[in-house]
């Protein structure tokens, strides 16, 4: 361990902004304002390393801190000329949290620090004003005892309250000494109370304990929260940050208030902010007083003066220094500022937090500007900030009732009517009315009422559960695995909290946070514009790898066009035979008895599939498209819950003989039973006809339009070359007879998924047979870890709050283990077949790590869904840029 303490003040600090990581980004950004010259109190930085030490040690500090500090201190007294602890002439301190990465409000705050019974009338003869200093007191002792004492803050808010009402007045600042001084004295008894000792006299016990205060609130449950939530390490501690006061607080020629050097909402390049006069820098955040606008060109329809009005001096002074750091961050800087007696001094600078759209304007005028490169500006933006540009989201003004809270599964916002079938979903739908569908968990029976519906709401699943994965497909907002809901499909009601939700009721649901709102709630439009356009296409000059989406519906493959897809990574021939005129013919085929049946009933949908391959292709547009043949078990598409009758009838069979058939087809692990190219082996006639439509479409639309069309076929579940092998041959025979029929040379590929484990430690046999790689990372995943994604969900957050797993390994590909299988079948496949084509295409497709470490491996492509697509543009080119 190095330094314990670093000091800044009067033009010089032992620390600069490159040293976050130790200073944490307040006092790495303090020590920096000294440096530059600009007005800062001085104070000291406590490291991150201390934290780290406080809690392997027990929540003890090395021994050599106490001395550091007690220099440090001496420092700031000979700077500010005046000293801790003195009843004629006292320093008094905040003392600040300080993480590497910003955290506002999730770590505590003591200002005032220094004060007692002697002190205080020390600050009352130095200010000449005793009603600020008692004030300054009663504050003090408020905000100490709550976060380092634990008395509960309402005890001093019912004590306030009182006074005011008693003292006939509005705000705590029309208080009089007189009664501050009474509601001191009451403070200090609830603290005697509570804790069974007074308040502490000593300021240097108040110093250690407001400091372990803090290091301990890098352990509270909402800042651990926060770190889950954005991904930051444990271990990163924070720092603390212990600074001369000044007060904002001292009469009205004082003030104190927050800064953006632009618009944080549009990024617009304009000054925004707010102050108070007469306030301490608690008052602007807390509420209790109605901020005043800084400027007249932010001031909206706000009536209130502005401080360029009523500190025109200081307003000037500021507007420079905001200049001054912007230029030299090269980024939008987020100010905190206390005016005392006319003087402007800085108390913070970081980089401001920001809406989506901000950050993409602030980095391309930034660029314009010269004062960042488009590198820069790339690197800058948060992949998963751009895709809410994409979505609806929900008007921040309009009032909201929160009433559950699950999985953010897929973004975007949704009003309507709750409905709990796929059924009702598309009638309702069709008559014209809004609906959210609502479901235990969905299964590929409810893809029509999904695509029918402007959002799904399950009660079980993860955010790569059915629901998750096929919503993003289809850009439908979805809040997955909100098991609080407790739903009754007899009734036609949901219950969750003491309130019942019934079918017809409107609801709204946040995909992007995961939360269900009770009524409408009202949306506004996404917020794609030339500023998002220009930052794309730099985005687009500096990435390696290709970005394709998951899409199967004409209407996907047009949005993915939109979004900048360049191909079709995987089209899922199975959604496609859910079609209310195709889901009869497709029963047909499963239940047929012999081959001659089921060619039947092929030939049934293979008119269906041809025109769903050929607008695929046209939408497309020349780009490859990669076609997995059928995949899942075929259980998955007969009746479950009814319906079995009917069918019986349409298939002119008894029910006896219809129900001990779909017994016969039942399986007791049906994920790794008879599916995919299994399937092929014992019905090679199914995947025949679906080559015969892949390739027909394309030669006609090569014949009409003149398409250059470039279709992938993909058998899906391969664990051995042989399994390939047959499969390719049939399926080359019936493609080549095509083309020869049609007189057309196509140039059409041949491929596998790897989603076994097994094809991926045999790839390089494998590979002597395909032209073309996927890695299916969901099924992989699953197989690797022997986890189910569809039942997880009850147990992976605890997994990642204990860190076994660093994240989700199905929204973040497990790097040290599945990624070895990815990078160990690429290397394998390239071994025998240097010419291999490869990609992702698993959910994993549209995560930054995970597209990082596919730009690593070397793979060509990544595949998401098409709302995820310029995610995917943007995290392959920082992947490569990095």
């Amino acid at each position: 361990m190095g330094s314990l303490v670093y000091y800044f003040g009067d033009g010089s600090a032992d620390g600069k902004a490159d040293m976050r990581n130790l200073l944490g980004g307040k006092g790495a950004n303090l020590a920096e304002m000294t440096r530059l010259g600009l007005p800062v109190p001085p104070g000291f930085t406590v490291t991150t390393e201390i934290c780290t030490y406080f809690y392997q040690n027990d929540k003890q500090y090395p021994e050599a801190l106490k001395s550091d500090v007690a220099a440090a201190l001496k420092k700031m007294e000979k700077s500010v000329g005046a000293e801790f602890g003195s009843s004629e002439n006292p320093l008094l301190v905040s003392v600040r949290s300080g993480a590497r990465v910003s955290m506002p409000g999730m770590m505590d705050t003591i200002l005032n620090l220094g004060l007692n019974d002697a002190t205080v009338k020390g600050l009352a003869a130095q200010s000449g004003d005793e009603r600020f200093a008692f004030d300054a007191y009663r504050r003090f002792i408020q905000m100490y005892a709550d976060v380092v004492l634990e008395v509960p803050s309402y005890q001093f808010e019912t004590v306030l309250t009182r006074c005011r009402r008693e003292a006939g007045v509005q705000t705590d600042a029309e208080l009089s000494a007189a009664t501050l001084k009474k509601i001191v004295a009451e403070f200090k008894d609830i603290v005697s109370n509570v804790q069974h000792r007074p308040f502490p006299e000593s300021v240097e016990d108040q110093l250690w304990g407001a400091m372990g205060a803090v290091f301990g609130s890098w352990m509270s449950n909402r800042a651990k929260s926060y770190r889950r939530i954005n991904s930051i390490p444990e271990d990163w501690g924070t720092a603390v940050n212990v600074q001369a006061m000044v007060f904002g607080n001292m009469g009205n020629d004082c003030a104190t208030g927050v800064a953006f050097t632009r618009d944080p909402s549009t990024g617009e390049k304009r000054f925004f902010g707010e102050f108070l006069p007469n306030a301490q820098g608690e008052d602007v955040v807390a509420g209790i007083r109605t901020p005043q606008p800084i400027n007249a060109e932010t001031a909206g329809k706000s009536s209130l003066p502005t401080m360029e009005k009523e500190f025109p001096k200081v307003y000037a002074e500021l507007v420079q220094t905001y200049q001054k750091l912007e230029k030299h961050y090269r980024d939008m800087q987020d100010i905190e500022f206390t005016v005392q007696k006319n003087k402007l001094y800085l108390l913070q600078t970081r980089t401001g937090k920001r809406t989506a759209s901000a950050a993409v304007r602030i980095a391309v005028d930034m660029v314009n500007e010269k004062l960042i490169s488009e590198k820069e500006a790339i690197l800058r933006i948060n992949p998963q900030q751009v895709e809410q540009l994409l979505h609806p989201r929900l008007d921040p003004r309009a009032p909201k009732e929160v009433i559950a809270k699950g999985l953010a599964a897929s973004p975007g916002a949704a009003s309507g009517e709750v409905v709990f079938s796929s059924e009702d979903a598309e009638k309702r739908s069709h008559e014209g009315v809004a609906v959210i569908l609502v479901r235990h968990e969905t299964s590929p029976e409810d893809i029509a009422g999904m695509d029918a519906a402007k959002g799904v709401l399950t009660a079980l699943g993860g955010l790569t559960s059915h629901a998750a994965v096929v919503a993003r497909g289809m850009g439908r907002p979805c809040v997955a695995g909100c098991g609080e809901l407790e739903i009754d499909y007899g009734r036609q009601i949901f219950t969750v909290g003491g309130i019942t939700v019934k079918s017809g009721d409107q609801l709204t649901i946040d995909g992007a946070t995961g939360e269900v709102f009770l009524g409408h709630v009202p949306t506004i439009n996404s917020q794609v514009d030339e500023y998002f356009g220009k930052l794309m296409k730099w985005v687009d000059g500096y990435r390696r790898m290709g970005v394709r989406a998951n899409a199967e519906t004409p209407n996907d493959v047009r949005v993915a066009r939109q979004f900048g897809a360049e191909g079709v990574g995987l089209c899922r021939t199975e959604h496609m035979f859910f079609g209310e005129n195709r889901i009869s013919a497709m029963r047909e085929m499963i239940l047929a008895m012999n081959k001659e049946d089921r060619e039947i009933a092929l030939a049934k949908l293979f008119p269906m599939q041809k025109e769903d391959f050929r607008e695929i292709f046209r939408a497309m547009k020349g780009f490859p498209v990669t076609i997995r043949l059928l995949d899942p078990p075929l259980h998955e598409f007969l009746p479950h819950e009814g319906g079995i009758e009917e069918l019986a009838s349409t298939l002119k069979v008894s029910t006896e003989v219809l129900k001990a058939r779909i017994r016969a087809l039942k399986e007791n692990n049906p994920m790794l039973g008879h599916r995919g190219c299994r399937l092929a082996i014992s019905y090679p006639e199914i995947y025949e006809m679906q080559a015969r439509a892949i390739v027909e479409a394309a030669a006609e639309l090569h014949l009409g339009d003149r398409y250059e069309i470039q279709p992938e076929i993909m058998i899906p579940f391969v664990s051995s070359v042989e399994e390939l092998r047959q499969i390719k041959k049939s399926l080359i025979a019936v493609c080549d007879r095509v083309l020869a029929e049609k007189g057309v040379k196509l140039d059409y590929s041949i491929g596998t998924m790897i989603e076994i484990p097994r094809a991926a430690l045999l790839a390089d046999e494998i590979a002597s047979e395909a032209e073309f790689f996927s890695f299916g990372t969901n099924d992989l995943t699953q197989m690797s870890l022997g986890l189910s994604r569809d039942d997880a969900g009850s147990f992976l957050p605890r997994y990642v709050d204990l860190r076994i797993f660093a994240a989700d390994p199905f929204v973040s590909l497990d790097q040290s283990g599945v990624g070895q299988l990815v990078q160990m079948g690429l290397e394998k496949g390239r071994s025998t077949n240097p010419k291999l084509k490869a990609g992702i295409c698993g959910e994993h497709g549209g995560d930054p790590q995970s597209i990082a470490f596919c730009q690593k491996v070397g793979l060509d492509y990544v595949s998401c869904s098409p709302f995820r697509v310029p995610v995917a543009r943007l995290a392959a080119a920082q992947a490569a840029l990095r």
